[in-house]
């Protein structure tokens, strides 16, 4: 700590012995060395509490670290994975707002609007006939699904002559 030689040592108890006295001198020393004994403590004591402060810092650390990977480590277990897996599916299903009507769409301009959209009512399908049953009845023997559906194509619109050029350009390169 200090670098005091025996030397420099001499020098202050000569100038301790001259000063103070030989009566006194016993009495004096005794006293530097309680202070000495006071600074030592506290020195220690401050000392202790400052590696305390850092092993609790350190275990904040830790705890919250462990904290970290046990979240993560709950994420992969197999409950919190179907959990998981069923509020996926929970939303996927959700068919709360599949059967209500649309609502109308109100134009928010200050503008007025000449027509506003309605909204389309459904309408209820036809009664069977007796057609419907023999087509069942012969999809059924073939064994294959019934579905009666009127396929319609679009129409091929005519392409404008700068659009085929433009497209015949793009294919040569």
């Amino acid at each position: 700590m200090f670098d005091i030689g025996w030397s420099e040592l001499l020098v202050i108890g000569v100038v301790a012995l001259i000063a103070i006295g030989p009566k006194e001198l016993p009495g004096v020393l005794r006293m530097v060395g309680q202070w000495m004994g006071k600074a030592r403590r506290m020195a220690s004591e401050f000392q202790g509490q400052f590696q305390e402060a850092m092993r609790e810092a350190e275990m904040a650390d830790l705890k919250k670290s462990f904290d970290e990977v046990k979240e993560a480590a709950s994420g992969f277990s197999p409950s919190g994975m179907m959990s998981s897996l069923q509020r996926d599916v929970d939303k996927a299903l959700d068919i709360e707002g599949v059967d209500k009507p649309a609502e109308p769409i109100i134009p928010t301009s200050p503008e007025p609007v000449a027509s506003a959209e309605t909204p389309v009512t459904p309408t209820t399908p036809e009664p069977p006939h007796p057609q419907t049953f023999v087509e069942a009845e012969a999809h059924q023997a073939v064994s294959e699904p019934l579905a009666i559906v009127r396929e319609i194509k679009p129409e091929p619109q005519p392409e404008a002559p700068a659009e085929a050029e433009r497209l015949k350009d793009a294919k040569a390169s």
